[in-house]
Formats: C-alpha cells, structure tokens, sequence
C-alpha cells in the first residue's frame, strides 16, 4: 500500500486533540459508537500523544487508504511511517483492528461442530479479510466433526502458498484427529480454484487416506464468496 507524499498540518499549540469533543461524546452517550463516523471512530482510536491532531490524521489514514481491511493488513512499520502516526499510534490502530475481527468470530471455535462449508466459511471468514498474500489453514476435527484446533500452516506469496501434505497432516496426527478440513484465500478476490488448488487437493486426499485421516473439503476463499472443491468437483474420487 502506497501512501500519498506530503504532511499532515500539526496543531498550533503543538499537542495533539486531549479530548473527545462534548458533541461527539453526547451522541456516544445517546445512540452508541454507531452514531461515530469512521473517521471519528479512528480519531478516538489514535487518541493524544503526538504533535499531530488525531482527527487530521484520521483523515488522512482514511483518504489514502478507505478500506479498512487493507488498512489491517499493514504491518506495524508501514503504518508507523505514515504522517501523524508513529509507533504508539499504529499499535493502537492495529490493535483496534484487531479486536473488530475477533469481534466477528464466534466466541470459542473447539467444540463446534461443521457439517456444511458455510460452516467453515464462517469460522475463518475473519483470517481471510484484507490480506494480500495468500494464507493456508487447516482444521482439525474428531470423529463428531468437532473442532479440534484451527492452525495456520503456511503464509505464501501475493500469489501462491507453498504447502506440503506432511505440514498440514503431522497436528492432525499428534492431535489424534479423525478428519482436516483445508482452506486458502485467493488475493485477487476470484475463489475459481485454480490447476495447482486442484492438484494440491488430489495429493492431501491421498496422504489422508494413508494415514486414515479423511481430508473432508478444500475451501478457496474470495473476497465475498467461497468455493469448496468438494462441491466444485473432486479431483481425487467421489464424495466419500
């Protein structure tokens, strides 16, 4: 993400805002957070301790960058380089970020049960949202399709994850897991599974059935749709 040149104007007095302003705070007071903007939302976010107002910088982060899921998936150092903003401010940023994608999960992921690939969709939506890069999880279930455990097993390119069967099948050993579900997010936005998705699918199908671990589904995640690969067309067999 590239952010425009220039500077943000500082604040005479040479201290940030210190407040919330009283109009701000009342409609907080009697409509709830959801009566802020984005923009105010951000402001309180970056609060005071800068030479630079929080709300020139609110303004600023969100013209350059108005998507807030991209704005997530900038690393701590890029943020902290943009005008007005620094260390403090990105890690409060992040942070804040952060909390609204865990918001978005289900209270405890172990325990649950998955059945459907809406059910899997809705458990990892919030991993997938604004990367760049393509990122691999597997899920490991027991013999009641219960989640086990949710782990990243590779963080690729802008355009391919590197993934061996051994990485994604070696917790669903140690955890004596009955079943793995796959699934990877295309930066592009397109869920079409691709010829190596495919391929990769038919090789973890194989080891599975070798190890008596069922690989159940192979989900590719879009940016607003998913695609399982099971109803997509499996590449190694019919649906067991």
């Amino acid at each position: 993400m590239m952010f425009k040149s220039g500077s943000v104007a500082h604040n005479r007095a040479g201290n940030a805002d210190s407040a919330v302003p009283d109009d701000r705070r009342g409609r907080l007071d009697r409509y709830g957070p959801g009566a802020w903007s984005t923009a105010e939302l951000l402001s309180c976010v970056l609060g005071p301790g800068g030479p630079v107002a929080p709300g020139l910088v609110a303004d600023r982060l969100l013209a350059d960058c108005p998507d807030l899921g991209r704005l997530a998936a900038l690393s701590p150092a890029v943020l902290a380089r943009c005008p007005g903003m620094g260390p403090v401010r990105s890690e409060r940023v992040l942070a804040a970020l952060e909390l609204g994608l865990r918001a978005c999960d289900p209270p405890a992921r172990t325990g649950i049960v998955v059945r459907r690939p809406e059910d899997v969709y809705t458990l990892l939506r919030a991993e997938f949202r604004g990367l760049d890069r393509e990122r691999f999880l597997a899920l490991y279930l027991d013999a009641r399709h219960r989640v086990q455990a949710v782990e990243t097993v590779s963080i690729g390119s802008l355009n391919a994850s590197l993934v061996h069967p051994r990485e994604v099948f070696k917790p669903a050993v140690a955890m004596s897991a009955a079943a793995v579900i796959v699934a990877h997010n295309h930066p592009s936005g397109n869920p079409r599974p691709s010829g190596d998705d495919l391929d990769l699918t038919a090789r973890l199908d194989r080891c599975g059935e070798l190890l008596g671990i069922a690989l159940l589904d192979h989900l590719v995640v879009g940016d607003t749709e998913v695609t399982s690969i099971r109803e997509y067309g499996w590449p190694a067999g019919p649906t067991p």
